[in-house]
């Protein structure tokens, strides 16, 4: 779908790995310190996503909104324990989940860099997982820089697998 954009005379600024879960072998649910985000953690989320991406990767608020209104059905959570691994308003990781007919997409996922190798990742992925199959998708997308090997690692770790195309 590039060739009429490069025709046009657009260029690509980053290829993307696009990877897929089955859903079928997943992860035991474990919870521990997610809650659904509130309108209260929206600070938090925001400071968040900027540690967690360099700025042309980066959501606003109108980003997140429109992430939350991507598909029909989404799920926003968010990580916090007690005053988080960060300080930032509790909000160490978040993820936004959306589901479309049977597929599911994990639409967003940022921890901080600081409360990175503590878990967080995981347990959002996998309550990620649990809702898609709780609500009857068959699959779940995700996609990741290239560059960002620590996200691929844990996507593959956790059963998704590359798609044989990626993203431009």
């Amino acid at each position: 779908e590039m060739a009429p954009f490069t025709a046009a005379g657009f260029t690509v600024h980053e290829r993307l790995h696009l990877l897929r879960h089955d859903l079928l072998q997943i992860p035991a649910p474990a919870g521990h310190g997610l809650h659904r985000a509130t309108r209260r953690h929206l600070p938090g989320v925001l400071d968040t996503d900027r540690a967690a991406f360099d700025p042309f990767w980066q959501f606003d608020q109108l980003g997140i909104d429109e992430a939350r209104r991507a598909t029909p059905f989404t799920r926003f959570r968010v990580h916090s324990a007690g005053v988080g691994l960060s300080g930032a308003r509790g909000v160490d990781g978040y993820a936004i989940t959306g589901r479309s007919n049977d597929v599911a997409y994990l639409q967003r996922l940022a921890v901080r860099p600081e409360a990175q190798r503590h878990g967080i990742g995981w347990l959002l992925v996998a309550d990620a997982l649990h809702w898609a199959r709780r609500r009857r998708a068959r699959s779940m997308l995700v996609n990741t820089q290239e560059i960002n090997r620590r996200a691929l690692g844990l996507y593959e770790r956790i059963g998704f697998r590359l798609e044989e195309e990626g993203l431009a």
